[in-house]
């Protein structure tokens, strides 16, 4: 089977990641409201969830995949890179560290997950540095 062109696989992509976004923000409001106000400003659970359920999610799917081979890359690309990739991105960053670890590469997955976890910090902290300069 042939790839999708790069227009359908944006397509895939673009509605996949809209229908993404739209699920982490109403889990958000439902966690959110579930344990309420308090306990939602004191611990991320709403965001904590997402990840974790977004890379159940990722698991599933990869391992779907991995069994049905190419004939999957639209649902790769709607499911994968478009409702997860909307709904969390740390469930790409889940897969990719497994996949690393899977690989015997230890050294990279560990170096991978540090520099993410904390260049992602800096990077955040540089944002907000440079906004509060620019105002």
């Amino acid at each position: 089977m042939n790839p999708p062109s790069f227009l359908a696989a944006s397509l895939y992509v673009a509605l996949g990641g809209s229908i993404g976004a739209w699920l982490r923000y109403v889990a958000g409001l439902a966690i959110g409201r579930s344990i309420g106000p308090v306990a939602a400003l004191q611990f991320p659970w709403a965001t904590l969830s997402v990840n974790l359920i977004g890379s159940l999610a990722m698991g599933l799917l990869a391992g779907w995949l991995a069994r049905h081979g190419s004939s999957g890359e639209q649902w790769r690309l709607l499911l994968g890179v478009g409702v997860l990739g909307g709904f969390t991105t740390f469930s790409a960053f889940s897969l990719e560290l497994a996949l690393l670890i899977e690989r015997g590469t230890l050294l990279t997955a560990f170096s991978y997950a540090l520099l993410s976890v904390l260049a992602g910090l800096i990077a955040l902290f540089a944002g907000l540095a440079i906004a509060r300069v620019a105002a």
